[in-house]
């Protein structure tokens, strides 16, 4: 694989979601939890997303249950926690893994191309960050504890 663009994910509603979809854009793709520490991340998620979707900027979140079961239920009511709490009006993904086996193909390239401290590809937490740039190449990546607004800087480089 190149590119993300080489990828394809479930939406919310089980559809499959070409990834070149979003050929041309700046992304950053977090793995997110509705009952974690790190989950009024979504508010400043949305910011980012706003301030800069008319540049070509998009958030993409996968839901994972992998670090503490903090993301215990289904699609549906995931959806409708991230829109009523947060506003949250970026593209939501389908429940994915990140580390193990089974892990959704797409994390398995992010953390190839963009290791972790000390060289672990694998992921510690729920909120890790993976900068893409317009070619779909992975250009950084964020600890949970990074707050998206400080990242808002390289977005706008990259934009």
């Amino acid at each position: 694989m190149s590119s993300i663009y080489d990828f394809t994910a479930k939406n919310l509603r089980g559809q499959d979601v070409p990834l070149s979809g979003y050929k041309g854009k700046v992304l950053l793709i977090v793995n997110t939890a509705s009952k974690c520490g790190f989950t009024p991340q979504y508010e400043a998620l949305q910011a980012l997303y706003t301030k800069h979707e008319a540049q070509g900027f998009s958030v993409l979140a996968f839901p994972c249950n992998q670090f503490g079961g903090q993301e215990p239920e289904g699609e549906a009511k995931i959806g409708e926690f991230c829109a009523t709490i947060f506003g949250a009006t970026f593209p939501l993904f389908a429940k994915v893994d990140v580390n193990g086996p089974d892990a959704h193909p797409l994390f398995d390239y992010l953390k190839h191309e963009q290791p972790g401290l000390l060289g672990t590809e694998r992921i510690k937490w729920n909120f890790t960050k993976f900068l893409i740039g317009r070619d779909g190449k992975v250009v950084a990546r964020y600890a949970p504890i990074t707050k998206p607004q400080d990242i808002e800087n390289p977005i706008e480089k990259l934009l």
